[in-house]
């Protein structure tokens, strides 16, 4: 039997003004910049306001439609933020535009006597190869997407034979499709020494044993010393296995600046937190189109009306946009104080051993805000100190107790752990058991299993990958 009835549920819908909100506190300061841009280009409503003279015949003009006799008429509003200064943003450090990478070896690939459809083979397997220079595609997937992408029929014969000629040209190890092919096209380079002919064996015919450090296989199947292998392990470790990455192919500003949304500085025993006041822009309303708004109030003409319904449309999105913008700059001001007030310590000198185990919820609880908007403003944030700029992201972790019950952050017991592989017998590696034993030395209460997870983090090898002759 079927039942009909009514049922309520009470949802929570974003206002418009919620909604700008959180897409604005993402954005990091450069971001925010190139969004108030936007908003200006594409609102005719909106002016920047460049003038320095706070005179009140220069003001922004009060938009009031209490004389406006339609019921929805807008709410008196001055659009203007004083958040901001009007002071332009000083210029980025200018960044050394290089020759990229592609165009390097396309240059190269002139040079060489080739036919026009060598050159286009060519051509496309440069195209290929990825940041580091290496081809690390099939050479089939190459002929098939010759033939289908640039109608370009050839061969993997042909292909390989091209694939040969690029890897002929600067920097040596390029077009190389592993490791192993990158390294000896660099070393068969060298001058022939006795050193660099057993460098060439261990890399074409123990190339296994060289990566996992099986020093002893090596020199008994070679028949060589300890002493000449260092020397072939000398040759080699002065290769490069990213050739790609000594030409840059970076362009954008962006990727070559960090612009600290946040400046920290310690004078006379306090600490300054403040926003850097870049070329945000004030904003305003234009007064056109107030003066629209104003002789439509009274008016009965349709055209006048419809003029009016558009202006306070974009009035409405330039109030949510310019309120947005002020609780942003609330926002973000508000959390990046939580964030001091409670690693104090810590930004007094810099020193990793005063930085305090937090997280998102700790500065949730400090500000009033929730969680998610919190890690909102940590995402992609950074600020500068007297020592040094550093993600937001940098001052939260987790936190562990030492053996007198104190709670120490996980950035703390790494360090230790760091230091203690860094001072360790690199003839004799220490073990994950024996670095437990190291720490609890030092005083710090972790198990092996959380020693190998910082480890894997840090980004240090096994012990017997540490193993040095």
């Amino acid at each position: 039997m079927l039942k009909q009835g009514l049922e309520l549920k009470q949802t929570q819908k974003l206002s418009p003004l919620q909604i700008q909100t959180i897409k604005l506190i993402e954005l990091p300061v450069q971001e925010l910049e190139q969004r108030i841009r936007k908003e200006l280009e594409e609102n005719p409503v909106l002016d920047e306001d460049v003038s320095s003279s706070k005179d009140e015949d220069e003001a922004p003009r009060e938009v009031s439609l209490s004389e406006y006799k339609e019921d929805d008429s807008i709410p008196s509003y001055r659009l203007r933020s004083d958040n901001y200064s009007k002071d332009e943003r000083p210029q980025y450090n200018t960044f050394s535009v290089k020759e990229s990478f592609t165009q390097s070896l396309q240059e190269q690939l002139g040079y060489r006597n080739l036919t026009e459809h060598q050159y286009a083979v060519a051509s496309f397997l440069i195209g290929s190869l990825d940041d580091d220079g290496y081809l690390r595609r099939s050479i089939d997937s190459v002929v098939d997407d010759l033939s289908f992408r640039a109608n370009v029929e050839t061969t993997e014969e042909e292909v390989l034979e091209m694939l040969k000629v690029i890897q002929e040209f600067e920097p040596a190890g390029v077009g190389a499709r592993d490791l192993r092919e990158c390294l000896l096209l660099q070393i068969r380079l060298c001058k022939k020494t006795p050193a660099v002919e057993n460098a060439i064996k261990i890399l074409k015919n123990h190339f296994n044993e060289f990566t996992s450090k099986h020093f002893q296989k090596i020199m008994t199947r070679m028949d060589i010393t300890e002493e000449e292998l260092k020397e072939a392990m000398a040759k080699i470790l002065k290769l490069n296995p990213s050739p790609g990455g000594q030409i840059d192919d970076s362009y954008t500003d962006q990727a070559q600046q960090i612009v600290p949304d946040f400046l920290l500085e310690y004078r006379d025993g306090e600490l300054k937190l403040s926003m850097p006041r870049f070329s945000v822009p004030e904003l305003k309303v234009n007064r056109k189109y107030a003066d629209i708004l104003i002789e439509a109030a009274n008016s009965s003409e349709r055209e006048k009306k419809e003029a009016a319904a558009f202006v306070k449309k974009k009035l409405d999105s330039a109030k949510w946009f310019v309120e947005a913008i002020k609780q942003r700059h609330n926002t973000l001001s508000s959390t990046m104080q939580a964030i001091v007030d409670y690693q104090r310590e810590y930004f007094i000198d810099g020193d990793e051993t005063n930085l305090k185990p937090m997280v998102l919820k700790d500065i949730a609880e400090k500000t009033g805000f929730d969680i998610s908007t919190i890690s909102r403003v940590v995402n992609s944030k950074y600020i500068e100190t007297h020592f040094g700029i550093y993600s937001l992201k940098y001052f939260f972790s987790e936190g562990l107790e030492n053996q007198d019950g104190e709670e120490v952050s996980t950035r703390e017991l790494k360090k230790a752990l760091q230091e203690c592989v860094d001072n360790e017998n690199k003839r004799k590696p220490l073990t994950d058991d024996e670095l437990v034993e190291k720490m609890t030395e030092k005083g710090y209460k972790v198990a092996r299993r959380t020693i190998a997870k910082y480890r894997d983090q840090l980004g240090i090898p096994k012990a017997r990958l540490r193993k040095e002759l």
